[in-house]
């Protein structure tokens, strides 16, 4: 179930780095520009990822306990929810772009292009979040290939419009920063339109018969109960990093830079992560489902092991590479400087991160949320932001990069050893016994 997803997911990553690429053609000033936004667009992004966790969490229960009709109902309610929410989310967005970014450190005469940018994407949001909690129903089926087939198509498209529209060809104009949310809107649409096609004619999991009000309400009530904790979950990290940017801003923009490039390569890097906690959900759901209660506790163990592994492999090879990868996208010294000091040290805790990652959507699966909340809320509140206050006065931005690490490490360690209990719980079984 995770190879698909990984490719489809690596496409998308890989389009984003094209994206800081390209922006680097252009100049730092559009560089630092799309690094300001990275967080706010991380935050809405995390609302998709918590609305679809919550709808691939009841869907597959759905599956699992063999009600395909209520599974159709859930995704049905689960989109028109999601739209309805993201629809209000664009607006205040919108309305709020010049103080929220002066918050997060943008001088002032960065606004104007922050504006520009950030209201294309805004126009957008309802669209891109619709077609994510689309492709989390698919994933809940089990089906695995039709989304990622779906995302490969919208990242390929993605690259091929960003030229055109960044840089301008023929009757195009060149629209600089604006043309990569332009580029960005067009493709996640087709995503939109793709999976709303493939769930009516191809899985027959969508409906277009009116619902019952209180069928409605009960699917939303559902969908939320592990949506908004989900939600919460993701938009802690985002809003972590907000904060964070607002710390290097101190800086500089070419600091931001360094560290906006940085961001998309470990975005990159995580690739795997995200496959893993995108399936561990659906997949502890049906299993809990059926009461396999063992194949739970075995996937974890499985997952952690992998985490691990790869982590150290991954941190090794960005050590080796961290000389060079940041002249891809730059060829000012000080962002260079700053992209590679934050990837030889923030890499060591990657696997940790990935078990978190893992182990939250393994709370959502169960239907028991919460702890993910609480994990994320201590690795950003109690870990992370302390961490790198603390960090700043003493070594500067490296020591706020090394507080990333060590909070990553620190909850990956308690995400683990809380998701086994929380199965064992469930099965029945003394938290005491070993896996």
């Amino acid at each position: 179930m995770t190879v698909p997803v990984l490719l489809g997911i690596i496409t998308m990553m890989g389009q984003a780095l094209i994206d800081a690429w390209f922006l680097g053609r252009v100049g730092d000033r559009a560089l630092a520009a799309h690094a300001f936004s990275f967080p706010i667009l991380m935050i809405v992004t995390s609302v998709a990822i918590g609305l679809g966790a919550g709808t691939s969490s009841v869907v597959a229960r759905a599956i699992g306990a063999g009600d395909h009709r209520r599974a159709r109902r859930l995704t049905t309610d689960a989109l028109l929810l999601s739209f309805l929410i993201t629809a209000a989310i664009a607006v205040v967005g919108v309305l709020t772009i010049g103080p929220l970014f002066r918050l997060l450190g943008a001088p002032e005469d960065m606004i104007p292009l922050i504006r520009g940018f950030m209201t294309i994407l805004y126009a957008g949001v309802p669209f891109i979040v619709v077609g994510m909690v689309a492709m989390a129903s698919m994933r809940a089926t089990g089906d695995t290939r039709l989304p990622s087939k779906l995302m490969i198509i919208a990242s390929l498209l993605n690259v091929a419009l960003d030229p055109l529209f960044i840089f301008g060809f023929g009757p195009v104009p060149a629209f600089g920063l604006n043309g990569a949310a332009i580029a960005a809107l067009l493709a996640r649409s087709s995503i939109f339109i793709g999976a709303l096609v493939l769930l009516r004619y191809r899985l027959d999991m969508v409906s277009f018969k009116k619902p019952d009000a209180a069928e409605l309400r009960r699917s939303w009530r559902d969908v939320l109960h592990v949506g908004v904790p989900a939600a919460g979950t993701n938009v802690i990290v985002p809003v972590g990093a907000a904060i964070v940017t607002a710390m290097i801003a101190r800086y500089g923009p070419d600091a931001v830079a360094g560290f906006g490039v940085a961001s998309r390569i470990e975005s990159m890097m995580l690739v795997v992560y995200y496959a893993l906690s995108a399936i561990i959900g659906p997949f502890v759901g049906q299993n809990l489902a059926a009461g396999k209660h063992d194949r739970i506790l075995r996937s974890l163990r499985l997952c952690t092991v992998f985490c691990i592994g790869s982590g150290l492999f991954i941190a090794a090879a960005l050590a080796l590479s961290s000389g060079f990868l940041p002249n891809l996208f730059s060829s000012s010294p000080a962002v260079i400087d700053v992209a590679a000091r934050y990837l030889l040290i923030a890499p060591i805790s990657y696997g940790a991160y990935g078990m978190v990652m893992v182990m939250n959507a393994s709370f959502n699966g169960l239907g028991h949320p919460m702890p993910a909340v609480w994990i994320s809320l201590g690795r950003i509140v109690a870990m992370y932001l302390p961490l790198a206050a603390i960090g700043m006065l003493v070594f500067q931005a490296t020591g706020i990069f090394a507080a990333y690490a060590m909070a990553n490490i620190l909850s990956g360690i308690l995400a683990y050893e809380w998701a086994k209990r929380t199965v064992r719980r469930r099965a029945g079984e003394p938290a005491g016994e070993p896996a």
